[in-house]
């Protein structure tokens, strides 16, 4: 099936609503990566050092590859397969090696499906005598449909879009066992029993480059299956950081993010919540028409993702055009809010990897003098949008017109992963009076 825009594709130069954010720098501020550039995106290969991953029980990082090895863990719904990204407990989540994301526990305010429960088996010990059980799912993703995401005569809006994987009836990538009050982030990535296709992805996520599923494990010892999947770059508080999109609310977001369409996530308390009381949610900054160009280190958002960012093609290892692509920067390069590694805990322990999208439409001033640059924190973009409305508007996703800035209503389940370079410690820019609230 052909999805024409409707709600989500925005005609004439501005954009869709959709998924990710892109974080970079404004050419009034300054940051400080440790290559000494603003906006920089560090280090493009080799393997990230451990000390650098937020979501520890990541197996590795592949900068070169563009792709994070994580634990996959077995359910059953159609044969599942998953990961294990957040959870809402602070202990569990230190166990697992996963991000402690305490808004998860607002996940079903006013919304029950956004968590899908789930039981745990209960195998003999001849059955499971060194290892993990497993996790009976309600619904699973279908991840038969082909991606298609044709670029439209400017790139972006898109011709026409269709995601490549689509919730089924009770699924959501946020459970929680029966019995148990915590709230995991624990997306389905696979289905079915192999072989896995990891180049058009009829049965495994968009972002699947690579599945091992272990041996038996011999006496005593503990065999790990794990999945490669294609990371995300972006910014937080002036820093590079990778993190992993897995699940979006709205069907081009999901084409966007290559990620499974799950409408329930936009449910989810609350659109414009972030610290506020019974939000599930935290901010995503993205922008409509910032630069383009693949050597351009000024390029940042949707048209650049579509025009420099092989968008429209499926996402293989065998495609090293696309990684290369992405790797050096074709990514929409989203600005995220509060992250794991800041130093004021009111801020790292309000991260939540659902993100809520607040979108940036760049007036024909600011793209014809140049102003439209590479954004990469949180407050100098609600600064910016606080005071220079000459600049820099929101956008209404239904005729892509400027609009008062702010959320737009679309979801994202994007877990971080860490940080390229130095740990986001500090945002680069305090608050403006009255560009936010509560005051940061």
């Amino acid at each position: 099936m052909r999805m024409l825009s409707r709600r989500w594709w925005l005609p004439g130069a501005a954009v869709v609503i959709a998924v990710s954010v892109v974080l970079g720098t404004f050419a009034f501020a300054a940051s400080g990566t440790g290559t000494g550039r603003a906006g920089s995106l560090g280090e493009t290969s080799g393997i990230l050092p451990r000390d650098h991953l937020t979501l520890e029980s990541a197996i590795q990082v592949d900068l070169s590859k563009e792709t994070v090895r994580l634990p996959l863990y077995r359910g059953k719904a159609n044969g599942a397969w998953f990961v294990l990204l957040d959870a809402a407990d602070a202990g569990l989540a230190h166990d697992l090696g996963v991000n402690y994301a305490p808004k998860l526990a607002n996940l079903s305010i006013g919304c029950p499906e956004c968590v899908q429960t789930v039981t745990l088996e209960s195998p003999t010990p001849q059955q499971n005598r060194f290892g993990q059980a497993v996790v009976d799912f309600q619904g699973a993703p279908d991840f038969s449909p082909a991606r298609v995401a044709e670029p439209g005569p400017n790139g972006f809006p898109l011709a026409a879009f269709q995601p490549g994987a689509v919730a089924g009836p009770g699924y959501s990538p946020f459970i929680r066992i029966t019995g148990s009050n915590v709230v995991y982030d624990a997306p389905i990535v696979a289905t079915g029993d192999g072989p896995f296709d990891v180049d058009h992805h009829t049965n495994t996520g968009d972002r699947v480059l690579g599945i091992h599923i272990a041996a038996p494990s011999p006496p005593g010892q503990y065999l790990e299956s794990w999945a490669d999947l294609l990371f995300v770059k972006g910014f937080d508080a002036g820093q590079p950081i990778v993190y992993i999109s897995t699940d979006a609310g709205q069907p081009l977001t999901a084409v966007l993010e290559r990620s499974t369409y799950v409408p329930a996530l936009d449910k989810v308390a609350y659109n414009g919540g972030d610290d506020f009381l019974g939000s599930a949610r935290e901010r995503l900054f993205g922008f409509i028409n910032g630069q383009t160009g693949a050597d351009n280190e000024n390029a940042q958002g949707f048209v650049h993702l579509i025009k420099d960012g092989h968008a429209a093609e499926d996402a293989s290892a065998s495609n090293p055009a696309l990684i290369d692509a992405l790797r050096n920067g074709g990514d929409l390069l989203n600005v995220f809010g509060d992250f794991p590694t800041l130093s004021d805990p009111r801020h790292s322990q309000a991260y939540s990897p659902l993100w809520d999208a607040q979108l940036g439409l760049w007036t024909d001033k600011a793209v014809q003098q140049g102003l439209n640059t590479r954004q990469i924190d949180e407050n100098v973009v609600f600064n910016l949008a606080a005071t220079r409305p000459d600049l820099l508007t929101g956008v209404d996703p239904a005729t892509g017109n400027p609009a008062p800035y702010g959320s737009v209503g679309v979801d994202i389940n994007c877990a971080v992963i860490g940080f390229i370079d130095k740990a986001p410690t500090a945002n680069l820019a305090e608050p403006v009076p009255n560009s936010q609230f509560p005051p940061r």
